[in-house]
Parts: C-alpha cells; structure tokens; sequence
C-alpha cells in the first residue's frame, strides 16, 4: 500500500543523469566476494521492523551480514535521488511496490531476471510485485513485504441488524442496504468507513472495484489512463450515497488515514474496505467477530485486490550482488517465509505458503493470502505525484466526486490531469 502521501515518485534528473554514468561502468566495479561480505540494505522506516526480524536472523546464521538502516519514511526518495548522484547507493533497497517503475526505468537497479527465475519458488512469488519490478522484459525486484487491501465486515453488527453473518455484501446494491441496516442500529453506529482525504488510502481500495469489473485504469506501460468511465462513476457514486445519506462516520470526508481503521476496530462500523495490515490490531484487540470478502465489481461478477507493500531489489552499483542476492534469496525460502514473516502476523511472499501453520490456522489470513495470486499492483512511473501526493489529481478527483456537487467534471478533470502528468513523465 502507498505509505506516505509526501513522497515524490520522480527522482532527480540530476541524480538520475549521475546514477546512469556509474551504472555504465559499474560492471568493472561489482566484485566477487572472497570472504565474509557486509552488504547494506536500506528500507523506508514504516518497514524498518519487519526488515530487522529478517536481517537478524540472516545475521546469527550467516558468515556474510546485512546492515540496515531505516531512512525516515518522507524523505525517502530524496535520499535515495541524492545517494544515486554520489554514486553512495546502498547494495539492497527496498522501496514500497508502487515506485518500483521509478526505479527500474531510470536505471537504479540491477537485472537480476535470471537469478529470479532459477528459484524453485519463482512461480509462486506474489506476481503482481514481479511484474511491478519488471521493465523492458527485464526483472528487477522480489516481494519483500506484502499488503493487500480486503473488504472486512463485523459480523457482530450484521447479527444485530438482522443480517447474515456468513453472508457479505456480493455486490454495490448490497453494500448500500447493508450499511442502511447497520447504521439503523444506532446513530453512533457508522454503516461504511473510509478515508476521504487520503490518497493512499483511496487508491489502495478503490482501484481493486475498477479492476474487478475488467478495467485497465493504467496501460502502455503506465503511460496510459482510462478513469473517464462507466465503472469508476459507479464506484464514485457508491461512496457518494454512503456519505450523502450519513452512512459513514461524520469524519470520513477529512480522514487522511492516520485513525483510518480506528473506528472499526472499536467495534463502531460495520464495514470497511482496508488493508491486510489491519488483520494484527483486530486479532490484538478487537472483541467482535469479523470476518473478509474479496472487493468486487459493481454488480458482483468479478472481485480483485491491490497487492501493495515492499519490493526489496539490488542496486545497480552494488560492488557485493552475489552476496545481496544471498541475502534476497535466503529471504524468500522457507525458514524465514514461515518461522520470521508468517508467525509474525505478516503475509507470506509466495503463493504456495498460504496453507503454512500460521497463516493457514485462521482461515481468514489464508484467504487473504491466496486473493495475492490473481491481485494487481498499479504500473506508473510518476505514481506518488499522481495518486498519493495529498494535492495530487487523483484524490482531488476522489473528492469532487464524492463530496461534490459535480460528480462527472470532477471525474473528467481527474482523468486530463493525471494523463497529463503521465504524459510529462514520458517525456
């Protein structure tokens, strides 16, 4: 999921002109390793803990370490454009998922295709990170950390309304009357939670409807956009009827995603559409019974998820890549997938661990896990400045459909900007 409505998705041009003068000539530099080898692994500080459980467990099992440092998550782009015109990059960067075409079209990262695909497991890696990663027929990244963004409901509200527990919403029509119903219960009660001002936020759950319903919101290579459409009006004007009837909490039109799952996880909305991440803090606390759906079309025939997160990937300049690989490689096997990343909560990297004694004991978190094979990741160069930048022209589109009196200019507005925008990151 998109972490910080700050970061900018375009590094410097300065940097990058840098960047790409070393990585012509970086062949002659990357050395192999003799001996026990340090390499260094940067992360975004949203992720720093989940990282570190990784790299401390390579580290009291391996002759070769990995230092990592965690760089303040608002500033993380702007180091690493800065890093890129020292030459000073680290030998591993993880980034958030979404920015990996930033990356890979600019020359930040080292080809690491055929080492991807000798993995026994490679068909198994969540494949929308890959194909996030993959620029020109050319893979650059691995799954690192995942998020996927599901439809929860609380079933102790539906019992209440007179609803069936075991049956979500399969469609917008029943999603309308069920959150009536619930919000009958009580003022206090909200029928549907989200968050209207946060662009991450909104593109992480809102996109998946989109996608359900067969639309291809982002093509030719991310340079391409189509949300001037039947579909996204129909998405749009769900979240407008939830709000113009008072069905949502009365701060949905100024949430900006930092209470964003709060409210549900009291107890007090019935429904809400979030990410996978929000599954820790309802096993921790919550005291109802919830349960998940797949995000679906419109009329229901089709459902889909955001697979967000982190991709972790080799620099382009690393002087160590056989050793960072040993490191990426050993990240992805069994061990550290099962006993580190699922017995912590987490969503494993590969598909075919979904059924791992963890994730696999609530039935739940499995079925999470298995909607990562057919999910998708958005694909654009300039995706922060678009759709996550708090001023951005997706979200400005987001709430002038929603909240506005204008609902199709605003979707037409939305539409020419971020195609400009597109446009002026091609060139």
């Amino acid at each position: 999921m998109p972490r910080n409505l700050l970061r900018r998705a375009v590094l410097p041009a300065l940097a990058t002109t840098a960047l790409l003068l070393a990585v012509s000539a970086c062949s002659g530099g990357q050395t192999a390793d003799d001996g026990p080898t340090t390499v260094t692994l940067w992360v975004a500080s949203p992720t720093e803990a989940f990282s570190k459980a990784l790299v401390d467990d390579y580290n009291a099992t391996h002759d070769n370490q990995v230092e990592l440092t965690a760089i303040p998550d608002d500033g993380f782009l702007q180091k690493v454009g800065s890093a890129a015109g020292a030459k000073s990059l680290p030998d591993i960067l993880v980034s958030d998922v979404v920015y990996m075409p930033n990356y890979t079209s600019q020359g930040v990262l080292l080809d690491i295709t055929d080492r991807i695909k000798d993995l026994p497991f490679a068909d198994a890696l969540a494949p929308s990170h890959i194909a996030a990663g993959t620029w020109d027929g050319k893979e650059y990244g691995v799954p690192h950390k995942l998020a996927s963004s599901v439809f929860f409901y609380n079933k102790d509200l539906f019992k209440q309304a007179g609803l069936d527990p075991e049956k979500p919403p399969a469609n917008f029509d029943e999603i309308l009357a069920d959150a009536r119903a619930i919000h009958a219960i009580s003022p206090n009660i909200a029928g549907f939670d989200f968050g209207g001002n946060c662009g991450g936020c909104s593109v992480f759950t809102q996109l998946p409807y989109m996608w359900a319903n067969g639309e291809k919101m982002l093509t030719d290579q991310g340079t391409k956009a189509d949300f001037d459409n039947k579909t996204t009006r129909e998405v749009f004007g769900l979240y407008k009827s939830l709000w113009d009837e008072g069905l949502t909490p009365s701060n949905a039109n100024t949430q900006d995603g930092s209470t964003w799952a709060d409210a549900f996880v009291a107890g007090n909305v019935g429904m809400m559409a979030q990410g996978s991440a929000m599954v820790g803090k309802l096993q921790a606390k919550a005291t109802f019974d919830w349960g998940v759906a797949r995000l679906m079309s419109p009329d229901g025939s089709g459902t889909s998820t955001f697979v967000g997160g982190d991709s972790a990937a080799i620099t382009a300049t690393s002087k160590h890549p056989d050793a960072a690989w040993d490191f990426l490689q050993w990240s992805l096997e069994d061990h550290a997938q099962i006993d580190i990343v699922a017995k912590n909560g987490d969503l494993p990297d590969r598909t075919d661990l979904s059924d791992n004694q963890y994730t696999g004991a609530d039935p739940r978190t499995k079925f999470i896990v298995d909607g990562v094979a057919d999910g998708q990741t958005p694909f654009a160069v300039p995706f922060g400045e678009l759709f996550n930048d708090p001023n951005g022209p997706w979200i400005a589109m987001v709430r002038g459909a929603v909240f506005g009196d204008n609902p199709d200019a605003a979707i037409k507005d939305g539409q020419a900007k971020i195609q400009a925008g597109l446009d002026e990151a091609a060139g």
